[in-house]
């Protein structure tokens, strides 16, 4: 059986280079090719979109051509690690007519999104879970040939939802899900441990998703608090000169954020912020 890790990584942000260098260490464990979009394949015109929105969300799509050539697709986002300690979820999850998904309907109403694609593409019904809309989240989803997931979704629906709908791309894959009559479980947290969950034990997952504030605390930004749990967890096969490179890169990209706001030169920026974050200016 081949199987596959896909994620979409474009531009220079340091996670991804860490997420891709996680990827490929599990890839290599489970026996799985990693492949990485660094560029677009599904054009979409996001315009005055009602909710936050990227072009790069339709890339999801391109699993419909990995399909042709690999029988099971592991997806995950850029802004996961993969732990060093992660299960093999392909054989944790073996079935091959299902999708397999994080349901954070549980912890969140998101009853509010399928209103909104139902309003644009068509009535279907969304099964609830103690009263709760299931609801998965596409940060990480695992699928097969079998499932047909993809055989009936289009860009041109996305194009409709993009600008209407919030979470487009993850709203339109529940919804391909419900109205093609997919076959979908849901997997344990560990394997797209989320931030809505709370902060306890969240290193001990295999997955960990970084999406929205991303554990960051009292760190001021989530990519600097990224790559130190990246260097943390990787102490192990990390030299000292790659950890301090992660790290600098991991600065530069704060830095470059307070350069968009103020404008002012970087290595003024560096010095300031760094009296107040002494502990992470590298």
């Amino acid at each position: 059986m081949k199987k596959a890790i896909f994620t979409l990584a474009i531009g220079e942000n340091p996670m991804y280079r860490a997420s891709v260098a996680s990827l490929e260490a599990y890839g290599k464990r489970v026996g799985a090719d990693v492949i990485v979009s660094d560029k677009l394949h599904y054009p979409i015109n996001v315009n005055n979109p009602k909710f936050d929105a990227s072009p790069a969300w339709s890339e999801k799509l391109y699993i419909t051509e990995l399909l042709k050539d690999y029988d099971r697709v592991l997806y995950l986002d850029a802004d996961m690690i993969v732990t060093p300690w992660a299960r093999d979820i392909f054989e944790q999850y073996p079935d091959t007519d299902t999708v397999y998904m994080f349901n954070e309907g549980c912890y969140r109403d998101r009853s509010a999104q399928a209103e909104q694609i139902n309003n644009v593409l068509g009535n279907v019904s969304w099964p609830k879970e103690d009263d709760m809309t299931v609801y998965y989240n596409s940060g990480m989803f695992l699928v097969s040939k079998e499932t047909g997931l993809f055989d009936n979704a289009s860009i041109e629906e996305m194009q409709k939802i993009c600008n209407e709908v919030k979470f487009y791309d993850q709203t339109y894959i529940n919804y391909l899900i419900r109205r093609d009559g997919i076959k979908s479980v849901g997997v344990e947290a560990g394997f797209n441990r989320m931030m809505l969950l709370g902060y306890e034990d969240y290193q001990k997952a295999d997955f960990i998703h970084y999406s929205g504030r991303g554990y960051r605390q009292k760190v001021p930004m989530r990519e600097l608090k990224y790559i130190i749990d990246y260097c943390d967890m990787f102490k192990d096969v990390l030299s000292e000169a790659e950890v301090i490179e992660y790290k600098q890169q991991a600065w530069h990209w704060y830095m470059l954020k307070q350069q968009r706001k103020t404008k002012l030169p970087i290595p003024l920026l560096s010095a300031v912020f760094g009296l107040f974050h002494p502990q992470h200016k590298y």
